[in-house]
Formats: structure tokens, C-alpha cells, sequence
């Protein structure tokens, strides 16, 4: 099966790509390589991509000609680019422009694609707002720029699944980490800090904050599992992420226990929009998709510094 995966040089996305093909897929990945974070780790997921069989080109959903050279018997379409976080660096039209028009643009793509037979939009935990421990029915209530465009880019690719033009889904992710995750994210950070004896600035009162951090390879694997299971998914929402919570100390205390090092802490001021708790509520995505995330936060980041000491 041809599948399109769209933000394929990052840090989920790229995971993803090589497991479809793994599984026998022939995978397109395209990216516009932006500058919101480092070139060098976009470069050198695309190497490990292409090493593995996997066409990389350089694309930005954007424009409104980026499908001109792209095939039309595209099977699947999973959707990750985006402007990704909650980032005072970010201004609004990069929401905006990255994660709705950018999405639009895909969506009708999606539609000149006969064969399509799943259209995966990649949503967020932030679409729920400052809490996210409900249920996909829950009303959202974005707090960010960031929850708030991904929510209208989900309702874009939901759309055209009510019209039953196309079969969709999305799926709403829960604090991924593990390797070649941004290096802007916590652990990433932590990692880089400790070895190098700097302090970590920690946002004030953020050691409190609960999260479903989930290993990257658990969420793959509910991301591929929805090939085969078209008409079950279609038109869903399914929150992806693993049921256990641990708090922000926890979180740096695992890297500090892998790392044999204490690691300094430097309190600075909050930042607006953060969620102060998220816990997966992965009912749906248990009798749907039969998922069961099974990774310790202690094997993921074990995983992420064995990553990380090798690349970096």
C-alpha cells in the first residue's frame, strides 16, 4: 500500500514512517524542514528514513501547489506536520498558517486521491485545554494558540468524513517521548543539561504538573493500528497515551537515576497555557484498536539518553 506520511523528518512522524514500511508499506514522506528547531536532528532523522527505503521530499503544505508533482494513488494519509507546542518564539500566524491552512490544503489533496482509504489527522492532548483526563466526547476547551488551531485543523479532516467524502479519523496524542524527541522538550533537555552539568530551567510550579508521558513506540503502535480497521475508525476521535501519571519531579528524577547525576534546577517564571494535568483516557482506543502502551517512563528514557548519547 502507497501512504503519505506528512511531517515525516520529525520527531513522531519519523518513527511512524519506518514502522509502515517496516510493515511492508511504501512510504512518501514529505516535510518542509523549517528552522523551529535544529536542521541537524531534521537531517539526520531524513537519513535514517532514506537509509531504510523511504523517499524524503522536502514539501510545504502551505503553498497551494505542493501536490502538483505528488501521486494520486496515495492508500493512507497520516497527518503529523504542524507547528508543534506552546512557544513565545511562535507567533499566531504560524498556528495559523502551519496547522490550518496547511490542513486545508492536505484535506483537498486527500480528495483528488481516489484510493484513499484513510485520512489520519494527528491531534493533541492540548485540545482539551489546561486538564486532559476526559473521554473523546468531552467538550474541548483549548488554552493556547497551539490547542486551539489543532482543534479547527481535526474539525477540517472530521468534516469531510461527515460529508462522506473521505474515511478520517484523528487521533489525539499524550506527551510522546523517547528518541529524537525536539530538543526543545523536556526530556530531550534534561538529557543534554545533565550531561553537560548545566542547570535545567524548570517553569515555576511545573514539578506538580501530572502527565501520560508515553513511549514513542507505544504511540506507532496505535497510530498504524488503525489500518484494517477503516470503518470502526471512521469519523472517531481516539486518544492515544498511556493511563499512568507521573508528576514533572518524577519525570526529571527517571533521567537523574539513568544519567548516575543529580541535575540543577532553575525556577523561571510560569508560562501561560500549559496544561497542569493530562492522563489518558484510552477506553475508545482499547476496544477499538486494542491498544495496550505497555513502556515504563524508566525503559523510555533509558531508551531516549542510550538515543541521545549516540547522536549527540
Amino acid at each position: 500500500m502507497k501512504i503519505l506520511v506528512t511531517g515525516a523528518v520529525g520527531f513522531i512522524g519519523s518513527h511512524t514512517a519506518e514502522r509502515l514500511q517496516s510493515l511492508g508499506h511504501e512510504v512518501l514522506a514529505i516535510d518542509n524542514f523549517n528552522d523551529y528547531y535544529s536542521l541537524e536532528l531534521k537531517n539526520l532523522n531524513a537519513k535514517a528514513l532514506t537509509e531504510n527505503g523511504i523517499t524524503v521530499l522536502k514539501k510545504d503544505l502551505r503553498d497551494a501547489d505542493f501536490s502538483e508533482d505528488l501521486p494520486k494513488d496515495i492508500g493512507y494519509i497520516f497527518h503529523f506536520a504542524a507547528q508543534p507546542g506552546i512557544s513565545q518564539t511562535s507567533t499566531f500566524e504560524d498556528y495559523f498558517t502551519n496547522n490550518i491552512i496547511a490542513t486545508k490544503n492536505l484535506v483537498d489533496y486527500a480528495l483528488e486521491c481516489k484510493d484513499l482509504k484513510l485520512f489520519v489527522n494527528i491531534g493533541t492532548s492540548s485540545i482539551y485545554g489546561l486538564e486532559a483526563t476526559f473521554p473523546e466526547d468531552k467538550a474541548p476547551k483549548p488554552a493556547s494558540h497551539y490547542g486551539v488551531t489543532k482543534l479547527a485543523a481535526e474539525q477540517l479532516v472530521l468534516q469531510k468524513s461527515r460529508e462522506k467524502l473521505i474515511k478520517a479519523c484523528s487521533l489525539r496524542l499524550y506527551s510522546v517521548i523517547g528518541p529524537r524527541e525536539r530538543p526543545e522538550k523536556m526530556y530531550t533537555k534534561l538529557i543534554a543539561l545533565g550531561l553537560e552539568d548545566k542547570p535545567f530551567p524548570l517553569f515555576e510550579g511545573s514539578d506538580k504538573h501530572l502527565r501520560s508521558f508515553t513511549y514513542v513506540g507505544d504511540i506507532v503502535d496505535g497510530v498504524v493500528s488503525v489500518i484494517g480497521n477503516e470503518s470502526k475508525v471512521d469519523g472517531e476521535i481516539i486518544n492515544l497515551g498511556t493511563e499512568v501519571e507521573h508528576t514533572t519531579k518524577e519525570g526529571i528524577e527517571a533521567v537523574e537515576n539513568i544519567l548516575g547525576k543529580a541535575i540543577v534546577l532553575n525556577v523561571i517564571p510560569k508560562r501561560p497555557g500549559d496544561q497542569s494535568r493530562t492522563k489518558a483516557n484510552i477506553d475508545k482506543a482499547r476496544k477499538l484498536l486494542n491498544y495496550n502502551p505497555q513502556t515504563t517512563l524508566l525503559e523510555a528514557v533509558k531508551k531516549q539518553v542510550e538515543w541521545y548519547k549516540a547522536n549527540f
